[in-house]
């Protein structure tokens, strides 16, 4: 693996005890150049993870706080009329930017929220019929709280489908807190972060993930464990075309990840959960009386009971 890459998830790892998993999915993100979704109870270091990956990387940071009174101009941007020359200046909203960190996005609006759509979708944004391209480099990491919904809203199903994964993040054991508090109390203030990575390192890593093949047999792998879901009495859920084509991009990144010269099957089932989990939430009134804890379990489990049934051939 390139030794920069290692230091990397080294440096995550080591600003987020505990988030090994959660690290490794978002790096795979990263390299897959997809968007990705942090799900988990506050104070686990979501936002942490976000904030630390971009400080790792030599590009552009935005984080938007999202409330209730945000408005789809303070994502993308407005036009100001400038007196002076006579004529409308567009001013570029936090979306053009290499990373943009969407704290707490269900705390907005759905309407708000679909302000995204287009960037996520395409990368460019559309404001008073001109249409302008985001950066090369454009990974939209967002976190949400799946505990204490008061005050929050719904993602609807097509911005759910823009996340190429979501990465769920839990309080760890009491060892690993343990280490988190001795950590916390011996650091300094300003410790500078880890070695920042060229963007140039990032669009390479992300052409060669795009490069790795894959055999035809794993195609029809792919499309068979999503005809799996679709097909599933318990599941009520169809993965899209998009939802196909993340969880074979997010396997080319883990193939990336491992070394392998080509994706293979264990790449695909190791892709399977996080590309597809966040694709097949349901409403919440057919779980008045559940947690959303362990609503998404239930989902896990059958997922897993899928991978173990639909053969790789």
């Amino acid at each position: 693996m390139d030794a920069s890459l290692t230091a990397l998830q080294d440096h995550l790892n080591a600003s987020v005890l505990g988030a090994e998993t959660a690290t490794y999915e978002l790096i795979a993100a990263l390299l897959a150049g997809g968007h990705a979704l942090i799900e988990g109870p506050p104070g686990v270091g979501k936002t942490t993870l976000a904030k630390t990956l971009a400080q790792s990387i030599s590009g552009a940071f935005q984080r938007v706080q999202f409330t209730p009174d945000l408005l789809p101009s303070d994502l993308l941007g407005h036009s100001l009329y400038r007196q002076d020359k006579n004529t409308f200046e567009f001013i570029e909203g936090p979306v053009f930017t290499n990373l943009l960190l969407a704290d707490e996005i269900n705390r907005t609006s759905p309407r708000i929220q679909s302000a995204l759509l287009e960037c996520m979708n395409e990368g460019q944004v559309t404001v008073d019929g001109v249409t302008r391209a985001l950066p090369a480099v454009f990974l939209v990491v967002a976190t949400r709280n799946n505990r204490h919904r008061a005050g929050t809203f719904p993602l609807p199903a097509p911005q759910l489908d823009r996340f190429l994964l979501s990465i769920e993040m839990a309080l760890p054991d009491s060892a690993t807190r343990s280490g988190i508090l001795k950590y916390h109390a011996t650091k300094t203030t300003g410790e500078p972060p880890g070695a920042s990575i060229p963007l140039e390192k990032v669009a390479d890593w992300q052409q060669q993930v795009r490069r790795i093949p894959a055999a035809d047999s794993l195609y029809h792998y792919v499309i068979r464990l999503c005809d799996a879901v679709r097909q599933h009495g318990e599941l009520d859920a169809t993965i899209s075309n998009r939802g196909a084509l993340a969880l074979m991009q997010l396997a080319r990144a883990i193939a990336f990840l491992e070394e392998h010269e080509a994706v293979f099957p264990e790449d695909v089932q190791r892709a399977f959960i996080p590309a597809v989990l966040h694709r097949i939430e349901r409403g919440e009134s057919e779980f008045e009386n559940d947690s959303s804890a362990r609503r998404r379990s239930a989902i896990r489990l059958l997922l897993e009971e899928l991978l173990e049934a639909v053969p790789v051939e």
